[in-house]
């Protein structure tokens, strides 16, 4: 039988991956007045996250497209552009997305329980010790960045 943490996060992703309907390359984009993000930004950070809470701090490698850290880590922004690396499509997101649940079951599923050397705390003050504590957290993180799409795309659908 599957763990929850895996059925929560199947969940999860495909809402985030719903609400791409509709969102056209030029809408992904635009900064919000007021904001200093993108549709697209909020899902490559999505993805960054969660590929650094699942295998980064277990000593696993990443899958992490080249320019991905330099456009979507914590702290960056698209007002900061990097021009020399290309920004991914939101087709190429999408097909990341997709993909990064199963290859995260893949690597997890015998190891939720095990004991990182090196705790790790989040900027809010959260400290994570196993897997299953990095991957119950980022729902929690998934659904924040899935909430601001939601917004920015209710504002840009106005203009």
């Amino acid at each position: 039988m599957e763990h929850f943490v895996f059925t929560q996060m199947s969940f999860v992703r495909s809402q985030t991956l719903k609400i791409l309907d509709g969102v056209t390359e030029d809408m992904a984009d635009q900064v919000p007045e007021g904001f200093r993000n993108t549709i697209r930004w909020n899902l490559g950070h999505i993805y960054v996250v969660l590929e650094r809470f699942a295998f980064q701090y277990l000593g696993l490698p990443l899958q992490m497209p080249e320019g991905f850290k330099e456009h979507f880590e914590n702290g960056t922004s698209p007002l900061n552009r990097h021009d020399s690396v290309t920004v991914p499509s939101l087709q190429e997101l999408e097909v990341l997305l997709n993909g990064q649940i199963d290859r995260i079951r893949e690597a997890l599923q015998h190891r939720l329980d095990e004991e990182l050397a090196q705790p790790y705390t989040t900027s809010l003050g959260m400290t994570l010790a196993t897997p299953q504590q990095f991957l119950s957290f980022s729902l929690y993180h998934e659904g924040m960045h899935v909430s601001v799409i939601k917004l920015y795309k209710a504002i840009l659908s106005r203009s």
